[in-house]
């Protein structure tokens, strides 16, 4: 894993939110215990076209083509809203499409009650785009309550949950990788 970069995407963008915190918590995590390299992506910062331009199988270039495209792995962030995920994260989904294609995710999700509905609604989306979803997602209920002056500071219980989500995110990284370099899908 060693070689290996993870976008951690910070899916909501409400102005107050606790998705960018989180997803600095979770870079530093990746950052911390793993030996890899996090690049965190806020899309509360990212512009994306109109949607009258978007085709199928993704849309022109975005400024996150490049960026999703060089991650090998992927760590959404994403709040429940509504029993799902927010629209934002669902566009920048889908103004892409290759640059997903045969690499792993797993999700951190939060919520009054933890966000697993998001996580579950993410699930087929990722299958539909040949993305692997981890088994191992983490939920945060109430995650406002471990706040304080260093930023979000979970239970020990917690931190070792996301870290072996971590842990099957770096093994799908490494087996995919070698797929995709040695048996490209449908390329002959």
């Amino acid at each position: 894993m060693s070689d290996s970069k993870f976008a951690v995407i910070a899916g909501s963008l409400r102005g107050e939110r606790m998705g960018r915190v989180l997803a600095d918590w979770a870079a530093a995590r990746i950052t911390a215990t793993h030996d890899v390299v996090p690049d965190l992506i806020d899309l509360a910062d990212t512009k994306l076209p109109d949607d009258d331009l978007l085709q199928p199988g993704g849309g022109l270039r975005t400024d996150l083509t490049d960026r999703i495209a060089s991650a090998d792995g992927f760590v959404f962030v994403t709040p429940e809203y509504n029993h799902s995920y927010p629209a934002g994260l669902k566009r920048a989904i889908d103004w892409h499409y290759g640059e997903w294609m045969f690499k792993p995710a797993t999700v951190l999700s939060y919520g009054v009650q933890g966000g697993l509905l998001a996580t579950e609604h993410l699930r087929g989306v990722f299958a539909e785009l040949h993305m692997v979803t981890t088994r191992r997602v983490v939920g945060l209920a109430t995650p406002w309550h471990h706040l304080g002056p260093a930023g979000f500071t979970p239970p020990d219980h917690t931190a070792k949950a996301f870290d072996l989500a971590l842990d099957e995110l770096g093994w799908w990284t490494d087996t995919l990788r070698v797929a995709r370099r040695e048996r490209p899908y449908g390329r002959k």
